[in-house]
């Protein structure tokens, strides 16, 4: 399998970089994009458009952690922190001498290893989801809150319930820990713990069933069940991006399932952004991968402006106002399907693909759900997240909706924040929050 992905998708991937090339001028901007939402009892708001968030800046794995973070939050006294011995700690050979020393000698070092420990007391494996070879951008990543996150307006009873709750970020096809952090922030912010995972590019490309991908996910798996299972009342939210996210999502449930179907009912809520496809499609997945591969030259990252088109047409039709791809897009893009077309049906693939998507149509757990979406998605078809919303109300699911109308991919929190983050909150209140405000 690793062979048959690779070779086309590289292939794929030299039309992909000749493009870097065209014409760009068109710079993406933000939009004026009244955004439409629904709860289950089909209640319609509409919302207008705030400044977009600022593009977050890089940092390095340790340099967002610190020990003042972990000291002034009262419930880390009561967790015992067996430090390790930094003097025998062995810096990857990979990672530069002189990174080597600062880190080596780094307190930093140490509030990781507390990062780590507030997980998981007793089994500090959370070293282990750091990749030696990619040390800067590790597999999953804890984020704290602030201090100064906590409401002195707000019961202790609700701030003993986010204390014990963890939002799990699962990130799109080619994201970072950087692209997820501005989530993580605005979570941290409310005074939720975070989890963000992120897929290596490498390991999509190269996936097998069974292979690298999967025993990353059952890392992160054994991660969250021995953290839940540490004490009663600990509970999980999912925040999922795109299809891999997706598809990150019904692999855990899977393996939670098959490890303690109790587990699930420990899912409080999950949040889906720019997804889902119910079914494996190829034209999906190529305009999936080919937005990876492009990133901001991608048509996928370009809205549509609500200022010269009329609200109605834009929900309607598809056809008015969409940019076009460029001719060496369009050429990756058909490559890519004919690739996928044949990859989606192979035996172990398709089967793999069918267990989990099933998986995430019928055997959610059953808390509630927050679906937000755009027709102006150039990768995820608006007609495919609508249907699934409505076959989760079926079968009798809490789903709430929201179409940002005029927002590329995996984009509406850059464009929209001030809509973006109400959604949220109003759906943390209901779904996290309602046991303490009673």
């Amino acid at each position: 399998m690793a062979g048959i992905l690779q070779r086309p998708v590289i292939a794929a991937s030299a039309v992909a970089i000749a493009s870097l090339s065209a014409d760009v001028s068109d710079k993406f901007h933000s939009f004026r994009s009244p955004g439409t939402c629904f709860t289950t009892s089909d209640q319609v708001v509409d919302f207008s458009v705030s400044k977009p968030l600022q593009d977050l800046t890089t940092s390095s794995w340790v340099s967002h952690i610190s020990v003042s973070k972990l000291s002034d939050l009262s419930f880390v006294t009561r967790i015992r922190l067996p430090l390790p011995n930094i003097s025998n700690f062995r810096v990857p050979n990979l990672v530069s001498n002189t990174l080597s020393s600062s880190v080596a000698s780094s307190s930093s070092l140490v509030s990781l290893y507390h990062y780590a420990e507030l997980a998981k007391a007793s089994k500090p494996s959370f070293m282990s989801a750091i990749p030696t070879s990619a040390a800067p951008d590790v597999l999953y990543r804890w984020h704290l809150p602030e201090p100064n996150a906590i409401d002195v307006y707000e019961t202790s009873d609700c701030s003993f319930v986010k204390s014990r709750t963890v939002v799990v970020l699962l990130g799109w096809l080619g994201a970072k820990q950087k692209h997820l952090k501005r989530y993580a922030e605005w979570y941290n912010s409310k005074g939720y713990h975070v989890i963000t995972f992120t897929f290596p590019m490498a390991e999509i490309l190269s996936y097998q069933v069974g292979g690298k991908a999967e025993q990353n996910i059952d890392l992160l798996v054994s991660h969250l069940s021995d953290w839940l299972e540490e004490e009663h009342g600990k509970n999980l939210i999912f925040h999922t991006f795109s299809n891999t996210g997706w598809l990150t999502y019904g692999a855990v449930l899977e393996k939670f399932q098959k490890q303690d179907p109790s587990l699930m009912e420990r899912i409080r809520g999950c949040v889906v952004d720019s997804a889902p496809v119910a079914a494996p499609d190829p034209q999906v997945w190529a305009s999936g991968f080919s937005a990876a591969f492009l990133k901001k030259q991608s048509v996928a990252t370009k809205g549509v402006n609500t200022n010269e088109l009329d609200t109605d047409v834009l929900v309607d039709s598809k056809a008015v106002g969409e940019p076009k791809p460029a001719v060496t897009e369009t050429a990756l893009l058909l490559i890519l399907e004919k690739f996928f077309a044949v990859v989606l049906h192979l035996p172990t693939v398709n089967r793999r693909l069918s267990d989990i998507l099933g998986l995430l149509s019928s055997g959610q757990p059953s808390c509630p759900q927050l679906y937000i979406y755009s027709s102006a998605d150039r990768v995820i078809p608006v007609e495919s997240v609508e249907s699934f919303i409505e076959e989760q109300r079926r079968a009798g699911r809490e789903v709430r909706a929201c179409n940002f109308v005029s927002t590329p991919h995996v984009d509406h929190f850059r464009n929209d924040p001030q809509l973006y983050t109400s959604q949220l909150s109003q759906f943390l209140e209901d779904c996290v929050l309602t046991c303490c405000k009673h």
